[in-house]
């Protein structure tokens, strides 16, 4: 009950909470005597075995800070302060709105931000702003679907497990709706080619993409010559993931410094210090938990922020864009495929020998219907850790369906 302070002195509800714990009084007695119910009666037990005030009897008492109040609000302070002096883990400031949060949640104290920040400053728990280098180029866009800013990020995002993550994610630009975030251990062609597949698949194909210059995304002449002929000028040559996005005849641009890409940055900061500290105090090591912990950071910033920029929450800027302003197309395998799984993979080209077989990575594979000598396209879908299923194309026929373990074809990207 929200007026149990008016009603019951703090010295009479921890003198019943006190007699629970010895076991003189039955839970349900207490909550009928208190008015309260179950969940609100082991919050005030929480409260009581942290020796934390319950509430405040004194009209004036919002003018000072209990002593207890101050311990924890110094606890919680303490555990930011080892975050931004620990190099690898991606917090650089003081988040005294996450410490509100902190305190509510884990102590039931209600604290200002202006109350945080002022006892912070007097405590030495604050550290300035960073300087920004101002955006060279940023692009404007005036469409949902328009597009697509795609990026990862590697971090210590889960300190206490000690192994860096990487942080995969997609976002609108026109509404800044988070499309696509995932955790990932390792960071390889084939984990970018299944974000498309989950973004094409659950929001339909945009106009465009927009990364980086990794070389996952563009070959650049003179920098990515391991796997192309050393003459072959910068965009001349096709990476797996062009590869993809020509098939879904979504454009692909690229970025010409971090600071031009700006929006999706800026998304990564925020997410970034809520998913540590969240993964510290639950003490995540796991990645699986991990994700669990990013789930809900995202949900919150889709759904319940309003956007410094748009002064929109995104999800509701996204849908009704989606309805008014949209470059949205719907997904449609295009012909001659059968399946997604010959679009979102990867591909190969290999020539038949006299025998009608192909051979990858030392693999002898006998492909029905092939002639010797043809020339195959293989494409490798990979279903999970231990399978992959090769199509075998040639031109635009669809000759045979082969599933071997990624291991003896060697398929780590």
């Amino acid at each position: 009950m929200e007026q149990l302070h008016k009603r019951y002195s703090e010295e009479h509800v921890r003198e019943l909470l006190e007699r629970y714990e010895r076991g003189e009084v039955k839970r349900t007695a207490i909550e009928e005597v208190l008015g309260i119910g179950r969940s609100r009666f082991f919050e005030l037990l929480e409260w009581h075995r942290a020796k934390v005030v319950l509430w405040c009897q004194n009209r004036n008492c919002g003018r000072g800070l209990s002593s207890n109040v101050e311990e924890a609000m110094r606890s919680v302070l303490d555990l930011d302060k080892t975050l931004i002096e620990t190099p690898d883990i991606p917090v650089w400031r003081y988040n005294y709105s996450y410490v509100r949060e902190e305190l509510r949640r884990k102590y039931g104290i209600k604290v200002s931000v202006p109350t945080i920040i002022s006892r912070a400053k007097e405590w030495g728990y604050y550290k300035a702003r960073r300087k920004h280098t101002p955006h060279t180029r940023e692009v404007i866009s005036n469409y949902t679907g328009e597009l697509i800013q795609h990026d990862s990020s590697h971090h210590l995002f889960a300190p206490m497990g000690g192994k860096k993550w990487y942080l995969i994610t997609s976002i609108d630009d026109y509404s800044r709706y988070i499309l696509e975030a995932r955790f990932m251990e390792v960071e390889t062609t084939n984990e970018h080619i299944k974000s498309l597949e989950r973004v094409f698949t659950k929001h339909g194909l945009p106009a465009s993409y927009y990364t980086d210059s990794h070389s996952i995304f563009r070959y650049v002449a003179g920098r990515d010559n391991l796997h192309y002929e050393s003459h072959i000028d910068t965009d001349r040559a096709q990476t797996q993931w062009l590869q993809v996005l020509n098939d879904c005849r979504v454009k692909a641009l690229y970025a010409l410094s971090p600071q031009a890409k700006g929006k999706v940055e800026r998304p990564y900061q925020w997410i970034q210090d809520h998913v540590v500290r969240s993964c510290v105090r639950d003490g995540v090591i796991d990645i699986k938990d991990g994700q669990d912990i990013l789930n809900e950071e995202i949900k919150a910033y889709n759904f319940k922020r309003v956007h410094s920029t748009t002064r929109e929450v995104p999800y509701y800027r996204y849908k009704k864009a989606k309805e008014e302003k949209s470059l949205w197309r719907s997904f449609e395998v295009p012909s001659p495929f059968k399946s997604t799984k010959d679009i979102f993979c990867t591909r190969l080209n290999r020539k038949a020998d006299g025998y009608r077989t192909l051979t990858l990575n030392r693999t002898k594979l006998r492909v029905n219907g092939v002639n010797p000598y043809d020339d195959i396209e293989i494409r490798i879908y990979r279903q999970n850790e231990e399978v992959s299923e090769l199509r075998f194309w040639r031109k635009e026929e669809l000759l045979d369906v082969q599933k071997l373990k990624n291991r003896d074809i060697s398929l780590t990207a």
